[in-house]
């Protein structure tokens, strides 16, 4: 595991709820972003962490590899790939994210 692989895998098992996005929870830069935002919110996720991608250039690329997800939200819930925008709407939708986000 290179450097920017070992940074990537701390932040994930480091931090119970961990956004790698583009901009911040108060300023996301992407509509993705901030979808992505709106959903843990309305979840009312606790002990969220984000990440701005587009501050780090090798941590923009990287996490693309470290899940093997070409797309920017990824979200991570207890060090375990969740998923981008679009799979967390499905799953907050069925109530299922809200599940996952409470244990």
């Amino acid at each position: 595991m290179n450097e920017v692989q070992q940074r990537i895998d701390d932040l994930v098992k480091g931090n119970r709820v961990m956004l790698f996005m583009k901009g911040t929870a108060q300023f996301p830069m992407c509509g993705f972003s901030g979808r992505a935002i709106q959903i843990l919110k309305a979840c009312g996720a606790t002990e969220l962490k984000t990440f701005n991608v587009l501050e780090d250039e090798a941590v923009r690329q990287g996490i693309k590899d470290y899940a093997n997800w070409p797309t920017i939200p990824q979200l991570y819930v207890k060090g375990e790939f969740v998923g981008g925008s679009d799979i967390m709407m499905e799953m907050y939708e069925s109530g299922e994210l809200q599940q996952l986000l409470s244990q």
